[in-house]
């Protein structure tokens, strides 16, 4: 079994012991408190694991412990993997980034911008310009989700049925569909509006490709890269592996356990916005591929010139996620100096972000509050999992991101590979 393990110690790496294990404890007492059932963190430096905490439960009632193989669902974490895999297909030649997506899915032909109006007297007009596969990977397609409530295309979506972006009944084909009859928020690449992209970037992957997401996924991907527990359901051997998914009860005191992905069985929906599951050591990986630009292990999925344009600010005009995202819904602080390549946000000004930051550093997080970066200016990478939903936003990620770089000490990069 393939099992992510500390391999140098945290001075060899550049990083203060003392310092993490002050990030330990502070998430334990989060779960000593009753707001996180467990976690694991793991930060290395140079591709070596130099620190490695596994605490808590991964099922609080059956009392079974986070362990290092212990599966999660990284819920939006899996975009970036389906724009590894629409990138094997741009260099290819099988795709292109500045393809109308209607090239591969018709359904898209005829796209209307929303121009005001709300319910049954929504107003629309001929989009000026296609939709683009760049504008999916970068999420400024005009597309949006149904939980913001914020502008009345949001609402349309709710009343499509796309509460949590699948169609009812619907498989990945059925459901892009559905999207693709709704209006756009914006014009194609005028804003940045975090959206359904991903699934209707998985569909194009499965047109292209000829095969299923998650079979291309796993041949392509998983595979070549050694992520054995890696894809989007759960053997009965892996089952037991599982974490348990909480949610915050209403009154904010305390969690409890509540439906999570359909993992047993193969899902109908193959969402490539949010329908993964994997283990820490599937992550590292993951993360080693980027931070070596395209190669690991003597496996070279992408070239280095193709990581750098994924985690590369995207956005027009070096603009950032919260001048240049669709208001009120991203006007908010922690996307101050925060740019998005291909399916990652990269920062782009160190001095306006949340948390301490390097330049350049790219990652995404899912919404059962898993995250990961990497950060090229000091050859690190991070990964935080746990297993809860919040009903309201929390410090654990500008938590983690502080206490990370307390933990950084000066050295120089070679003296951490």
């Amino acid at each position: 079994m393939a099992l992510l393990r500390q391999e140098v110690e945290p001075d060899e790496a550049g990083l203060d012991a003392r310092a993490l294990g002050r990030l330990d404890r502070h998430f334990a007492r989060e779960v000593d408190a009753g707001r996180l059932p467990g976690f694991l963190v793991a930060v290395a430096r140079g591709g070596r694991v130099a620190h490695l905490t596994a605490y808590g439960h991964r099922d609080i009632t059956a009392g079974l412990p986070v362990e290092a193989d212990t599966l999660w669902r990284i819920y939006s974490m899996t975009k970036p993997v389906t724009s590894v895999a629409a990138l094997l297909l741009v260099e290819e030649g099988r795709l292109a980034l500045d393809d109308p997506v209607a090239r591969h899915l018709p359904e898209f032909a005829d796209a209307r911008v929303y121009d005001g109006g709300s319910g049954a007297d929504v107003r629309t007009r001929p989009a000026a310009g296609p939709i683009r596969v760049r504008h999916l990977m970068t999420h400024t397609a005009g597309l949006t989700f149904a939980f913001y409530h914020s502008h009345p295309v949001d609402a349309l979506y709710r009343e499509a049925g796309l509460d949590s972006s699948v169609a009812p009944g619907k498989d990945l084909a059925g459901t892009v569909g559905v999207y693709a009859r709704m209006p756009l928020q914006f014009e194609p690449g005028t804003q940045w509006n975090y959206s359904v992209a991903s699934n209707v970037l998985g569909r194009i992957i499965e047109v292209v490709s000829g095969q299923p997401l998650d079979a291309f996924l796993a041949e392509r991907v998983f595979r070549p890269l050694g992520m054995p527990d890696a894809g989007f359901q759960v053997s009965d051997e892996q089952a037991g592996r599982l974490a348990e998914l909480y949610g915050e009860k209403e009154d904010g005191e305390g969690i409890q356990p509540i439906p999570g992905l359909p993992l047993r069985g193969r899902p109908r929906f193959l969402s490539g916005s949010g329908g993964m599951v994997a283990t820490a050591y599937d992550i590292h990986r993951f993360m080693e591929l980027l931070r070596r630009r395209g190669e690991l292990d003597g496996v070279r999925l992408l070239t280095p010139e193709t990581v750098d344009l994924m985690t590369s600010n995207q956005l027009p005009g070096g603009a950032d996620l919260r001048s240049f995202g669709s208001r009120p819904a991203h006007d908010e602080p922690g996307n101050d100096g925060v740019g998005f390549g291909l399916g990652v946000s990269v920062v782009i000004d160190p001095s306006r972000t949340r948390s301490p930051s390097g330049l350049g550093t790219f990652g995404w997080s899912g919404v059962a509050t898993t995250t990961f970066w990497v950060d090229p200016s000091r050859d690190l990478t991070v990964q935080f999992m746990t297993q809860l939903r919040p009903r309201r936003s929390h410090t654990v990620y500008p938590d983690l991101k502080r206490l990370v770089h307390e933990a950084v000490t000066p050295v120089s990069q070679s003296s951490s590979r």
